[in-house]
């Protein structure tokens, strides 16, 4: 006769026991936030989150909300954000937001709670199927172990999270996906006070964490090092031999980068086509050679058939303006080197003829180090300067020329205009905006009218937007995970459209649930104006049906729900005051520029001919 199994003396709640080392030791490897959408299968990962007071916890919601929330303060404060969800269509609802952080590398920590095994696929409630639900967008997916209360599963449980924590932050960053199943309970039943003495007989390492809250395992990830001597080489040929080139950065955020590669722009007398998301368009840096209106000048087809390139060299990601990239398939079969430090693979264009994996910071300094040294090279010593009169000199100079004559142009047009002009937002708030204060942009339009029309300034202004998937959902939550992320000290204005401002209307929840401060400057032109600049305009019968989209929605009644305040700019000089009032206030304070989609069309186009009769009128040095 089989004898009845005995009972543990010891009344420690096994998941409790797992999933408070699990987030005991995400602390321990640097996890400071996350951000918890409310769920009865997540109660014991999000009642272990707070109980840990070294690790702050947001609320929302909205799962998709939350996922932008937490990819915008991941973002700012360049360290990994924890999310937690419930299981079912739950954790789906993060997905947009991972496949954003994939794309342009955010350290983010995906937690979703599941289903034991034995109620998958049988017709349990809010069960899905959440192994490697976000297949590729997630860098690394762990189904991790049922919770036991073991030495064994200690050691396990503490080793994965470290290991999961460094993994989002590992070159490339990313997000990493951890799928929790859990039976029930789920609440954490009663402990008695004197089970925590048994737990010195066990293995301490395992069930306290190593001493003085050291990390588990300590992982040191060495991201993309110094350029090989052959590669330096093989580029100081390269640029030697190209007197007319191109510096070209993309959306990237590496503030250590500009200073070498200002300096080595100079010496070889490159222009820099800066990208709005480069950063190099804002701060006290050299800005001589920096160009922030190329995406209106190389629309005139007579400068860019005299601006043949012998050699482009690209840093980041594939910059916004769609006639650069015309640009650089015209000259398809000039040399196109891409240098991205991070193993991956930011070419779309597939123009390039160089792919450097390396650290930008040390390619540059360490390529100014050779043209110093001559590299073994045949060619004349590199120039500090371009001379007057010199090829360098004649090309860099029509570059700078055309980039100052556009932008007199359209300041110029743009004051005739009666109506507000969108573009004409970002002209403004490249003037009003202090240094210290964030930019976020929406998608669509915003992000193109910001590369046209937002020229360099001397202040620091960081410039972010959610360019991986260029997506028009979970903008707000973006800014505000970011607002979070910078603390009240800083202001954050968010630049978005009317149709990406109601996609995301539930993450306003977050700046009256936490305090946070945003300036919103709502663009409403009623629907998608990016649709009036493309083809599909041409076919007016189902236009506005299957592409403007319009709404009619008033959003102030929304704003004020949420427990902000919403002005309507009728001009200028009060957007102006609004702007200036959001940046010294607090909370959430959202001001609607409206204008009209048919107009806004017009207006960019007279400002493409202004540029175009402008660089005919030009009697500057030739690219030639």
């Amino acid at each position: 006769m089989l004898e009845a199994p005995q009972m543990s003396p010891d009344p420690v709640n096994p998941t409790y026991a797992y999933v408070g080392a699990f987030v005991d030791e995400l602390q321990r490897s640097g996890v400071r936030n996350v951000v918890i959408c409310p769920g009865s299968r997540s109660t014991p990962l999000a009642m272990a989150f707070a109980a840990q007071v070294a690790i702050r916890v947001w609320m929302h919601v909205d799962e998709r909300s939350a996922a932008y929330f937490g990819l915008g303060m991941a973002k700012q404060l360049r360290q990994p954000v924890a999310l937690l969800c419930t299981s079912g269509t739950a954790a789906a609802n993060f997905l947009p937001a991972l496949v954003e952080a994939s794309l342009t590398r955010i350290p983010l920590l995906v937690l979703t709670a599941d289903r034991p095994h034995e109620l998958r696929d049988n017709g349990a409630p809010q069960s899905i199927d959440q192994n490697r639900l976000f297949g590729t967008y997630a860098k690394w997916f762990v189904e991790v172990a049922l919770p036991e209360a073991t030495d064994a599963a200690l050691r396990y449980i503490r080793t994965l999270a470290a290991r999961a924590s460094a993994l989002t932050q590992a070159s490339p960053a990313g997000p990493v996906h951890l799928n929790f199943p859990f039976r029930e309970p789920l609440a954490p039943e009663p402990i008695a006070a004197q089970s925590w003495s048994q737990v010195a007989q066990r293995d301490l390492l395992a069930w306290q964490g190593r001493p003085h809250n050291r990390p588990y395992v300590e992982v040191r990830d060495t991201p993309a090092g110094a350029p090989s001597e052959t590669t330096i080489a093989r580029l100081a040929h390269m640029v030697r031999g190209a007197r007319r080139g191109l510096i070209v950065v993309g959306p990237l955020d590496a503030p250590s980068l500009a200073e070498p590669l200002l300096r080595l722009a100079q010496r070889l007398g490159y222009p820099v086509l800066a990208d709005p998301l480069s950063q190099l368009r804002c701060g006290d840096h050299d800005q001589r050679l920096i160009l922030s209106n190329y995406d209106a000048f190389l629309r005139h087809a007579a400068f860019v058939e005299h601006a043949q390139p012998e050699l482009v060299l690209r840093f980041g990601a594939m910059p916004t303006s769609k006639p650069l990239l015309l640009y650089l398939q015209r000259y398809a079969h000039c040399p196109l080197v891409v240098v991205d430090g991070q193993h991956g693979w930011e070419e779309p264009t597939q123009f390039a003829s160089d792919l450097i994996h390396a650290d930008p910071f040390a390619l540059c300094q360490n390529l100014l180090t050779a043209l110093d040294a001559g590299a073994g090279l045949p060619s004349p010593p590199p120039i500090d300067r371009p001379a007057s009169g010199s090829i360098e000199y004649e090309w860099a100079t029509a570059w700078q020329d055309a980039d100052r004559v556009t932008r007199d142009a359209i300041n110029a047009a743009m004051q005739d205009f009666d109506e507000l002009f969108e573009g004409r937002v970002f002209t403004e708030l490249a003037h009003l905006l202090p240094g210290g204060v964030m930019l976020y942009v929406g998608n669509s339009m915003p992000v193109r009218d910001l590369d046209t029309f937002f020229s360099c300034t001397r202040e620091h202004v960081r410039i972010m937007g959610n360019r991986g998937a260029n997506g028009i959902d979970g903008v707000v939550s973006s800014a505000l995970g970011a607002s979070a992320g910078a603390g009240r000290e800083k202001p954050v204005v968010l630049v978005l459209g009317d149709l990406s401002f109601f996609h995301d209307l539930n993450g306003l929840l977050a700046a009256r649930l936490h305090g946070l401060r945003l300036t919103i400057v709502l663009i409403n032109n009623d629907g998608g104006g990016i649709f009036s600049f493309l083809p599909q305009a041409a076919y007016q019968e189902h236009f506005e049906q299957l592409f403007g989209t319009p709404t009619g929605l008033d959003f102030s009644h929304a704003v004020q729900m949420y427990g902000g305040r919403y002005e309507k700019a009728q001009g200028w000089e009060q957007f102006r005051k609004l702007v200036s009032e959001g940046l010294s206030g607090d909370g959430l304070q959202v001001i609607e520029v409206s204008t009209d989609r048919v107009s806004n069309v017009k207006m960019h186009r007279h400002l493409w001919k202004v540029v175009g009769e402008a660089l005919d009128n030009e009697t500057g040095p030739s690219v030639h």
